[in-house]
C-alpha cells in the first residue's frame, strides 16, 4: 500500500524492549533504533504516541512477591517506566525528533503531568508523546495503561512489540507445540488468556473496538510495515472470526 492505514497510533513498547541481548538496564544501541525506527514513521505524517513500560529495571510483580509490599512495589514500577521515558526522549531528539513526556505521576522538573487535550494538541503538532508512570494506580499493568490512553487520545490501533513474533495459545518459549493465533476477536482473546497483553486492556479496547496488533520488534522496519498494512504477528479485533475449536483448555 502507498499510504499509512492509520493517521494517529499508541505504540506500547515494554521495558524489556530498552535492555537488549544483556536482559536489563538501557542498551544505547537499541534505543538508538528504536528512536530512529519512530523518527521514519512519523515522518510519514502519522502521530505517534508511546506508552513505556519499565520491567528492564524493576519488574514489579517479581519483587513484590520477594518482600516488597505490591502497592510499593508496583510505584516503583512506574518509576522505572519514567527512567525509559526519558532515555526514550533523549533518543528521540538526537534524531531530531521533538518529543513531550507526560507522567500520570506528577514530576514537573522532569515531565509534564497527562492531560489528555494538552496530549492531542502535541500530536497535532506532529511531536512525539510518550506516556510515563502507567496509570498512576498500583495493580494497573502498563498494557492497560496503553489501551486507556490510546482510547483517550482516539488512537486508530494500538500496537504493541514484544519479544515474541505473535500471540500463540501457549507459551512457545516452554511449550514446543503452542499454535501461532493470527487473528483474535476481543472475546476469545479474553477467554484463552492470551498471557501476552493483559485481560483488562482487551476489554478496554473492546469498548472503543480498537484494533491491537502484537508483532515481533526483531521484524525488521516492522512498525512501518504494520502501519502500512501489512499484517504482522497476531490481531485482535471485533471482526475477527471466532475460533472454531477450544484451542487451550
Amino acid at each position: 500500500m502507498d499510504t499509512p492505514q492509520y493517521r494517529r497510533v499508541l505504540l506500547k513498547l515494554s521495558g524489556e524492549a530498552f535492555a537488549g541481548p544483556q536482559g536489563s538496564g538501557i542498551d544505547p544501541a537499541v534505543l538508538g533504533a528504536l528512536a530512529n525506527e519512530i523518527k521514519t514513521t512519523r515522518d510519514l505524517g502519522v502521530e505517534i504516541a508511546v506508552v513505556v513500560g519499565g520491567g528492564n529495571i524493576f519488574r514489579a510483580r517479581t519483587q513484590g512477591g520477594g518482600g516488597i509490599e505490591r502497592t510499593t512495589a508496583d510505584y516503583m514500577g512506574m518509576l522505572a517506566s519514567v527512567l525509559n521515558a526519558l532515555a526514550l526522549q533523549d533518543a528521540l531528539e538526537k534524531a531530531e525528533v521533538p518529543t513531550r513526556i507526560q507522567s500520570a505521576i506528577e514530576m514537573k522538573e522532569v515531565a509534564e503531568p497527562y492531560i489528555r487535550r494538552r496530549a492531542i494538541r502535541h500530536l497535532e503538532k506532529g511531536r512525539v508523546v510518550v506516556f510515563a508512570g502507567g496509570t498512576g494506580n498500583p495493580y494497573f499493568t502498563t498494557d492497560t495503561a496503553a489501551a486507556l490512553r490510546a482510547n483517550e487520545i482516539g488512537a486508530e490501533v494500538l500496537i504493541k512489540a514484544t519479544n515474541v513474533d505473535a500471540i500463540y495459545d501457549q507459551d512457545p518459549n516452554r511449550q514446543p507445540d503452542a499454535r501461532k493465533l493470527p487473528r483474535l476477536s476481543y472475546r476469545d482473546a479474553i477467554r484463552l488468556g492470551v498471557g501476552i497483553i493483559d485481560t483488562a486492556a482487551i476489554a478496554l479496547a473492546e469498548e472503543k473496538r480498537l484494533p491491537i496488533i502484537v508483532y515481533g520488534r526483531a521484524e525488521r522496519d516492522g512498525l512501518r510495515r504494520v502501519i502500512f498494512g501489512e499484517h504482522l504477528g497476531s490481531s485482535i479485533t471485533a471482526e475477527a472470526p471466532a475460533l472454531t475449536e477450544v484451542i487451550h483448555d
